[in-house]
């Protein structure tokens, strides 16, 4: 465990994310491929979990399944205690809005747009004032420890570990107890990838659950907890 490692006592047992034998299954012509069979887990608010995982083992299936971005085929999956089954689309958009954040491998910025913009546009969505906004966005940017003089940069104007502060910064705009990262160093060198998810550990650290998608062995280093998947089963 790491520094910023959250001590059992002052994590909760309270589920934040739960999974009931969860199977995806999609149908490609005349196959059916099984993303996914039979999936439980609970993840604990205040966790730090990694999903270890090879290329097709449907670590990213799964991580959909928890972001609201999939349905299951069958199963039964939770999200702060809310079961997505019950929600039509704009309840599914309500909980991504208010209870879960979105790192990406690929930054996913938009390239037209300054860091301090795209860390607004979740907030555009959520109703702010663009004077609420723009203060936000600002206080988020320094907690991504990104320096403030590359706010109104766009994204060709950073390196890589700069666009991922944004992507960071912009995970947190509406302040989601969940954080979800699909690969968040795939990109970056080893020095800066290590930068990153300390600063993950720090959010960790404040309250944020923080779940990782990875195939890199190293980031198990920094969690609490550890998902092994593979061939759409957990497997420790």
């Amino acid at each position: 465990m790491n520094g910023a490692y959250m001590p059992e006592s002052q994590r909760s047992t309270h589920p934040i994310v739960q999974l009931q034998d969860v199977s995806r299954i999609y149908t490609l012509g005349k196959n059916r491929i099984y993303a996914l069979k039979g999936v439980s887990i609970a993840i604990k608010e205040g966790d730090f979990v990694t999903i270890m995982g090879s290329s097709g083992s449907g670590k990213s299936t799964l991580l959909n399944m928890i972001g609201c971005l999939d349905l299951p085929t069958s199963g039964r999956v939770k999200v702060n205690n809310v079961d997505l089954s019950k929600l039509d689309d704009d309840g599914l958009t309500a909980i991504r809005r208010n209870n879960i954040g979105f790192i990406f491998q690929q930054f996913n910025l938009i390239p037209t747009l300054t860091a301090i913009e795209n860390v607004e546009i979740p907030m555009i969505f959520n109703g702010e004032s663009p004077r609420k906004r723009r203060k936000k966005a600002l206080m988020m940017l320094k907690k991504a420890d990104l320096p403030l003089e590359y706010a109104r940069h766009k994204p060709n104007e950073m390196s890589g570990g700069q666009q991922q502060r944004v992507a960071i910064a912009r995970a947190l705009a509406n302040r989601p107890p969940i954080l979800l990262a699909d690969e968040p160093t795939g990109n970056l060198d080893t020095k800066t990838g290590h930068n990153i998810m300390k600063l993950l550990e720090e959010l960790n650290s404040s309250g944020t659950t923080v779940i990782v998608v990875t195939h890199d062995p190293e980031l198990e280093n920094y969690s609490h907890t550890t998902i092994r998947i593979q061939d759409g089963e957990i497997i420790g």
